[in-house]
């Protein structure tokens, strides 16, 4: 039996660039009602704002979840998991990476920073509700950090 409190929230972060597969994802959400509250950053660099309470973004509150694209601009997929690995405060961030990426190369880049998995868009196709799914009974069971002192 789980000790996590039947009211715990899990708030997304959805690193995503392109804002017709933002929607497609929110919309996907709604779907399979899940209420969980997203926020959404167009890159790596306004997502690690919102993650650590800088440039006007108030604290990301935790437990989070992050679903991360790769191919964006200014700060890509992989650069961000550099630095969230690199950050003391963020390092145990949870995050999935939800990309139209097939590349061998991202995959390993990627698992080389600790995500808990990899998602292809094109291969989600008619059962992108179906990863929703997954996505909703995984926060629901597992176990996310504590939050760290100092660390909202």
């Amino acid at each position: 039996m789980s000790n996590k409190p039947a009211n715990q929230v899990i708030h997304i972060l959805l690193v995503e660039d392109d804002e017709i597969d933002a929607m497609g994802i929110q919309r996907a959400f709604r779907k399979q009602k899940i209420a969980n509250p997203i926020h959404v950053a167009e890159n790596g660099i306004e997502a690690l704002n919102m993650l650590r309470s800088s440039n006007g973004h108030g604290p990301m509150p935790r437990p989070y979840l992050i679903l991360l694209d790769l191919n964006m601009p200014q700060m890509n997929g992989i650069e961000f998991l550099e630095e969230l690995r690199k950050d003391p405060d963020l390092n145990d961030s949870l995050v999935f990476v939800l990309t139209t990426s097939d590349d061998d190369r991202d995959k390993v880049a990627a698992y080389e920073k600790h995500v808990a998995g990899y998602m292809v868009k094109a291969k989600a196709g008619e059962d992108f509700l179906h990863l929703m799914e997954l996505l909703d009974g995984y926060w629901r069971y597992v176990e996310f950090p504590p939050e760290k002192h100092g660390v909202r």
